[in-house]
């Protein structure tokens, strides 16, 4: 379960926020006002989302976020009744990543909150050499030039099949019974054209490999 922190001084306001984020399966942790907040800095910066009130007793958001953003890059939503272009942009300006000024619409804060909790997906990718694979595209990059090769299925899985067991000797029945399957019988020849499409694509002499080797009458192991 996500957590969200809310430094909010106006008692009806934070237990409104409060409430409808946990109906919407947040956890909320509220501190109602800026000492409370910096009290338990360790904590908020362990939150996925800040929703931070500006004008705040003692210390106000403003001065929250400048000490957020010394250790932390958790997304920061302000709240503010000052909701003109300038105090916008001071805000943005100290790190904040969104900014909505009061009184506001809860479906706007909710869709907001939504957006800035939303986990990236982490591009799978691994590099050989100076080329970057990126899986999840069937896309080869070179790093130096920024060509970019597209692979097949079939590449790509057995190029994964590869970076998952780097150093190790994969036989050749492993190879057909993993990415072949039980039920398509290519010969030893067709990894052999792998092979040497990988070298040609990641070696910079192909005759003599650095990654991709042949284990004469066993299989092929992928060195790095």
């Amino acid at each position: 379960m996500q957590v969200i922190s809310v430094v909010e001084d106006e008692k009806s306001i934070a237990e409104m926020i409060r409430l409808n984020l946990e109906l919407d399966d947040f956890e909320v942790a509220v501190y109602e006002d800026g000492k409370k907040a910096l009290e338990n800095l360790g904590s908020i910066i362990n939150s996925d989302l800040v929703i931070l009130d500006v004008m705040l007793p003692f210390h106000s958001g403003l001065e929250i976020c400048q000490e957020i953003r010394k250790i932390s890059k958790v997304p920061i939503l302000f709240l503010s009744a000052k909701g003109t272009t300038p105090d916008k942009i001071a805000g943005l300006k100290l790190g904040a990543n969104d900014y909505l000024a009061k009184p506001f619409d809860l479906e706007e804060l909710l869709l907001r909150v939504h957006i800035l909790t939303q986990k990236e997906e982490t591009e799978e990718y691994y590099q050989i050499g100076n080329k970057k694979i990126i899986f999840s595209t069937f896309e080869v990059i070179d790093l130096t030039t920024n060509e970019i090769n597209l692979l097949s299925k079939k590449e790509i899985e057995l190029l994964k099949l590869f970076t998952e067991k780097v150093g190790l000797v994969i036989s050749r029945d492993e190879i057909l019974d993993k990415i072949w399957g039980k039920d398509q019988f290519p010969t030893s020849r067709t990894i052999d054209n792998f092979i040497l499409n990988f070298r040609k694509m990641f070696e910079e002499d192909p005759k003599t490999p650095l990654y991709f080797h042949s284990i004469r009458g066993v299989g092929y192991k992928l060195t790095i």
